[in-house]
This record gives structure tokens, sequence and C-alpha cells, in this order.
């Protein structure tokens, strides 16, 4: 109950429903009762998520019982071995990474992670990844290289870290870094937006040979509320901004920022997270086949030609 966002209102009614009948002494009638309010929460969720307007999505991606990194990391893969620092100033807990085996596979994995409870959002600094996080994350992905692994990306964070720290110790480079790192690294690199994709936060571990993005994740550069304080220096109109910035994954896909929508659970990836991580497996393992038959030099001009092709609206004639 304390979990239903706002626009899941008419669930709620239900839930309650469902408590007090659960509550007086059960009968044959009143277990039907109950299994017909279920059926008719599991109808209307249906219904509330195939038509969410881009806010409403946005909402879905910050859920707060929205599955993390090491959420999948330990449904789709073992062996996970957790790597820690930067080799220059600290451990970053916003970023983990490590290697992996996924279906037998050896891989790193690298990944924001926000953390599941208020402790460990402070402990993971809500996801707001700083400079030592990101070069901890090239690390990995150079050792990666170096031993033939290919690299599987999660990206959820609302954006970098902005605090005076960061700027100290050069968030922007260690950005600009990875992503010129990334684009030229000599191993398949599946990127995977799962919650939020906000900002060069998102950008910094997010280049790659195949993007795919969850169904009700959202991918920007820039999140709405930031984007309304700066055209019209009014947070309130977050969800004009959302609905301007074309965030949502029908839009980026139609765009070509993303190559895949990875089917989500009705109700979102919160509400049944092993069928979302069911989901992502199948998603998961056609991307790294199909990456994987590429040769070396045709999956780097892919890539390549793939972001240089981002924003691209029309050819101007000479």
């Amino acid at each position: 109950m304390a979990d239903l966002l706002d626009f899941e209102e008419p669930i709620g009614v239900l839930q309650k429903e469902i408590e007090a009948l659960s509550m007086l002494p059960s009968t044959l009638d009143r277990q039907r009762d109950i299994a017909r309010l279920r059926d008719r929460i599991q109808s209307i969720r249906s219904e509330l998520y195939e038509s969410l307007t881009p806010w409403q999505r946005v909402l879905v991606a910050r859920h707060p019982a929205r599955p993390t990194t090491l959420d999948y990391v330990e449904q789709l893969f073992t062996d996970f071995v957790e790597i820690r620092g930067d080799r220059r100033f600290a451990d970053d807990h916003a970023i983990v990474a490590g290697p992996a085996v996924y279906h037998g596979r050896p891989v790193m994995v690298v990944g924001h992670q926000k953390g599941s409870d208020t402790k460990q959002k402070i402990y993971r600094n809500f996801g707001y990844a700083r400079p030592e996080g990101y070069r901890k994350a090239l690390r990995a992905m150079q050792l990666a290289e170096k031993f033939g692994r290919p690299i599987v990306c999660f990206v959820d964070t609302p954006a970098a870290y902005p605090g005076i720290e960061s700027e100290e110790r050069g968030v922007a480079e260690a950005i600009a870094v990875n992503l010129r790192e990334m684009a030229v690294l000599d191993v398949p690199i599946i990127v995977v937006v799962h919650g939020e994709g906000g900002s060069g936060g998102a950008l910094g571990i997010a280049v790659g040979d195949r993007i795919l993005m969850h169904q009700f994740a959202v991918y920007s550069v820039i999140p709405p509320e930031g984007c309304a304080a700066l055209l019209w220096r009014d947070t309130n109109r977050k969800i004009q901004a959302a609905e301007a910035l074309k965030i949502t994954a029908p839009d980026l896909i139609g765009l070509g920022i993303i190559d895949e929508i990875v089917k989500e659970p009705a109700g979102g990836a919160h509400t049944d997270p092993a069928a979302a991580g069911q989901f992502l497996d199948a998603a998961l393992t056609k991307a790294l086949a199909d990456i994987g038959a590429l040769g070396s030099d045709e999956r780097l001009e892919r890539r390549y030609q793939k972001f240089r092709t981002m924003g691209r609206v029309g050819i101007i004639e000479a």
C-alpha cells in the first residue's frame, strides 16, 4: 500500500477491501470475493500501465522498490566479485563493478547502485556517482578488455553527483574519458537502462554496441525537474518538461537512441522482480549472441557509427 504511486489510487481502494475481508473469518464465499478483487487489481493495473504519461513513467522508474543492479546480478549472474576503488582517491559506493559469470560465460558487470532502503540509499549516495566511481568503472572495463570478457553495464542514476568535491576531483573529465575509452574498447558492450538514466551520469557508463531499455525506464539529457527549472524557472512544470524531453522507451527507440525495449511485468518491474529478471535474461542473451558474432573491426565501426548518427535529423546538401 505504501509503495503505490499517485495514479494507482484505484488499486489502493481495492487493496483496502482485500485487507478488510482478510481480517474476517475465512469462508468459501469470502475467498472467492478476495480472488475476484485480486483479478480486478491485475486488470486495472494492466489498463493503467498501457497508457502511462511520460511523467508517470518517471515515477515508475524512480519507484523505491524497483530492482537494483545488484538485484539483477544476484538473479542472473554467478561468481560475482566486486572490485573496489579507483586506485587514485577512494571507492565510490554508487557504482558497483566486478567479474561474473553469465550462463557459463565470463563477463564484467558495471552498474549504478541506488540502494533498496534508507540506510543503503545513503551509503550508495542515492546512485549519484562521483569521479572515482567512473574511474573505477573504467578500470573494471579495461580489465575486461585485457581478459576478453564482454561488458554488461546497468544504468540507473538521476545524474552524476553535482557537489563541489565532485567538481574538484574532475567529474566532467572522468565522464569524458569514459566516453572516449568505451568507444574503442575491443570487447562487446551491452548497456541496460533499467531505471532512471539521467544526464552525463548515465552516459558515463552507457557507450556500447547494444542499448537495451526497460519498458518503464527513462533516459534523458536532464531530469524533468532540472529541465523545467532551466527553461521556465519553475520546477512545477516538470510534467510538461517530461513530455517535451522524449524520455520514454517508445520515444527513444523511434529516435534511434536505444536498440530494444525490454518488457516488464504489468505494473512495472517492482511488482514482480523475478519476472522482470526473466525478460531481461532473454534480451541480454540475444544481445550478447548477436554482438559476439561480429568481428572486432565491424563491431567497433558499428559502435562508432551508432553514436555519431544520434541526433541527426537531416542531411544538409553542400
